[in-house]
């Protein structure tokens, strides 16, 4: 069984390492999916929608959202940045019956990069 959440952020960023349009500081609103897999637990569910979602503020969007994203990650592309969501989010949402299955991150309303558990161990950044 698979359940996600969805949410929202405004940031900044420049790709210093990209001869392009994007190499300039400009800005998005970014949709990012957090997406588990898991079975039901005693309560009858993978994880309270409510838990995920303090998960994610804390450790994601306080840290995205308003803010220059270069701070955090050096070449802030969204492949990058999915990659860096993934492993701050790994640790708190692996549990017993569930687990981190998928991160997707729309740049804009038509461009999105997806990342599962099988492509994360592939991934050396």
């Amino acid at each position: 069984m698979k359940i996600y959440k969805d949410f929202k952020f405004d940031a900044a960023h420049n790709l210093i390492n990209y001869h392009g349009k994007c190499e300039k500081l400009h800005g998005h609103t970014y949709k990012l999916r957090v997406e588990l897999e898991g079975r039901p637990d005693s309560e009858g569910m993978i994880i309270d929608f409510v838990e995920l979602k303090n998960i994610v503020n804390n450790k994601i969007i306080s840290k995205l959202d308003h803010n220059y994203i270069n701070d955090l990650i050096t070449q802030p592309t969204a492949e990058n940045i999915a990659v860096w969501i993934w492993r701050e989010l790994e640790k708190d949402l692996t549990r017993e019956n569930c687990n981190l299955f998928k991160i997707s991150v729309w740049e804009t309303e038509t461009s999105c990069v997806k990342i599962n558990s099988e492509d994360i161990k592939n991934i050396k950044i």
